[in-house]
Formats: structure tokens, C-alpha cells, sequence
């Protein structure tokens, strides 16, 4: 029978560190496939929303938030559901999934222990963003609708620096929502402009 050492008993109670890298890489395979799967049905998946009424809305929760997880943009969906169910509640649905989307993206960077050459981005952000540390309510949301800076990656980042979940979510949540309104409203008014 072996003999329990202490360091045989630390390497079973303490997790490696090569279990996380493990994980966050089974984690972005299956994530990857699902966004192939998304990205290459998002004609049928269209019209599947546009045939199934409020299930369809349903459905596209899901369908933003596999979307926020991909170069993808969203955008296209919401102008869709503005045009098929009014920008109300395309404005909802676009801002709870691109929130779940969001959220997604934050959970994944708390599984990422650092990002490379952040601060040295960080400092070249316009607006005197950089300045602001990364759990500021003014990185968050202002971070977010920088061009190129683009939200994913103060998702990302939220996470790897812990940011507060509640500070995180409501930071995020005014950006989304507002982002959602403009889109779902201008695709409700082309559809109006140009007809059924």
C-alpha cells in the first residue's frame, strides 16, 4: 500500500494548474462549435424567428448569445426582430440576449488569469478612458462603445480583473439596452419605409 505523503495529498486537493487551461480549452471548443453551427444556419434560423412568432423571440435569446460569443455581429437580428415584432420588444429581447451574451464573455475571462499587454492598451483608449481603473462605472461603459475596443473585450477583461457582478451587469446593461433601442427601432422604421 502506498504512503499518503504530503505532497501526494496536496496534489490531489489542490487543483493544477494545467486543469484550467484544460477546461477554458474544452469550454471554447464546444462554444466554437456552436457558433459554426449558428454562423453557418443563420438564414434558417431567420426564418425560423420569422415564422414562429413569440417562440422565435424566444429562441433568439439564445441565438444572441451564441452570437456574442462569435466575430458575428448582432446587429442584423435586431434590425430582423424590430421588423417582425416592433422595436419594444425587439428591444428587449436583443438587450436581455446580448446581456446573457455579455455575461457569457465575463465568466470566461474569470476562467483567463491575465491579459496580455492590457494596461499598455489600456493607456491608449480616446476619451481618457485609461485613466479610469477597469471596475470604474466610466471604463465600463465607456470602454464598451469604443470602436475597435469593442465590448467582448471589456467582458473579458470584467472578468479577469473581478470586476462586481452587480456593477458589471448594470454597466453593461445601459450600453446593450441603448445599442438594442437604436437598432430595433431604426429596423421597425426601414421595415415601415420600405414595406411588408
Amino acid at each position: 500500500m502506498e504512503k499518503f505523503t504530503e505532497e501526494s495529498i496536496n496534489e490531489v486537493a489542490s487543483p493544477k494548474k494545467s486543469r484550467h487551461w484544460i477546461n477554458l480549452i474544452v469550454t471554447v471548443l464546444v462554444l466554437g462549435i456552436l457558433v459554426l453551427f449558428v454562423s453557418r444556419d443563420f438564414e434558417n434560423i431567420r426564418a425560423y424567428i420569422a415564422a414562429s412568432g413569440w417562440i422565435g423571440l424566444l429562441v433568439s435569446l439564445v441565438v444572441y448569445g451564441l452570437l456574442g460569443l462569435s466575430p458575428i455581429p448582432s446587429e442584423p437580428l435586431t434590425v430582423l426582430l424590430g421588423s417582425i415584432f416592433g422595436p419594444f420588444y425587439a428591444t428587449l429581447a436583443a438587450g436581455m440576449g446580448n446581456l446573457l451574451a455579455a455575461l457569457v464573455e465575463y465568466f470566461l475571462g474569470t476562467r483567463i488569469s491575465a491579459v496580455a499587454d492590457f494596461e499598455t492598451h489600456k493607456e491608449k483608449l480616446p476619451f481618457g478612458l485609461g485613466r479610469f481603473p477597469v471596475n470604474s462605472a466610466a471604463f465600463l461603459m465607456g470602454a464598451r462603445l469604443v470602436p475597435g475596443f469593442g465590448s467582448k473585450l471589456v467582458s473579458v477583461v470584467g472578468g479577469v480583473y473581478r470586476v462586481p457582478i452587480l456593477r458589471y451587469i448594470w454597466t453593461a446593461a445601459i450600453p446593450i439596452f441603448a445599442g438594442s433601442a437604436i437598432f430595433a427601432f431604426g429596423g421597425a422604421g426601414l421595415f415601415q419605409l420600405f414595406g411588408r
